[in-house]
């Protein structure tokens, strides 16, 4: 079994690979016709998702998951319109690649500057919440990174289902399926695997709790970018405008 999981997740790295040099060189319209076709797919595809949803929720109500997690596991018609709406957003972004900044003539006469390019490919890890699924795909592709995602083994079916969504749109608009992919097994092996292939994968971001991010840190041989305890509160200064601070401080820490 370790032998296949693996063989598989080298499969994975080698075809993320192959498609993050197609999405280094694609233009700014062709990521965004991309999006655009994955927004279709994903409204095409709503009810499988919500079907693929429900079956993560009945396995967490039988495993006994917390009310929050169920909470954050559960993608509702208003929560799948709010992703759609955040892909767009993304879509209405500023291409960061190819910005050129800090120009500046040198002694010799040469002129130098920072430019903008793409990471590679992005491998993530998360928990719980399935939209994150969609926002970091968009968020990769429109900054030219091909990204394997790992989300957690109790949002499995529905990741699965919104990357086989994803999936068709990238197709349809001509860019490589294996841009952006979800790794199919909940085996924890799969996480040690993904967080040591270098020649593959260019840098890891891990999303969750502590635990998550501190094996991560401690076991990657590939840069990973993390948080660890967070940023959990809310200061309003004693001259603030209360009119403005008690909605953006409610919104903030009970939104959820």
């Amino acid at each position: 079994m370790q032998d296949s999981i693996e063989q598989y997740m080298q499969t994975v790295g080698q075809q993320a690979r192959q498609a993050s040099r197609v999405l280094a060189s694609a233009s700014t319209q062709t990521k965004n016709n991309a999006l655009s076709a994955i927004y279709t797919a994903l409204q095409d595809s709503e009810a499988a998702i919500l079907a693929a949803n429900q079956i993560d929720m009945t396995k967490g109500r039988n495993n006994h998951l917390d009310s929050a997690l169920l909470d954050r596991l559960e993608l509702t018609p208003s929560r799948f319109k709010g992703m759609l709406h955040g892909l767009k957003d993304v879509m209405n972004l500023v291409d960061p690649i190819g910005e050129i900044t800090d120009l500046a003539y040198r002694p010799s006469g040469i002129q130098l500057g920072k430019m903008r390019v793409p990471l590679g490919v992005v491998g993530m890890i998360y928990e719980s919440r399935p939209n994150v699924t969609l926002e970091a795909a968009s968020l990769a592709l429109k900054s030219g990174n091909a990204i394997i995602l790992r989300g957690g083994s109790e949002a499995l079916e529905s990741n699965k289902a919104i990357a086989n969504a994803i999936q068709h749109g990238l197709k349809a608009s001509g860019l490589p399926e294996t841009s952006v992919q979800v790794i199919n097994t909940a085996d924890r092996a799969a996480v040690g695997h993904l967080i040591t292939m270098s020649e593959y994968v260019d840098v890891i971001v891990p999303r969750g709790g502590k635990g998550l991010i501190e094996r991560v840190s401690n076991e990657a041989r590939i840069p990973v970018i993390k948080h660890l305890d967070g940023n959990c509160h809310v200061f309003v200064e004693a001259q603030a405008d209360l009119q403005k601070a008690l909605p953006i401080a409610l919104n903030a820490k009970t939104h959820r």
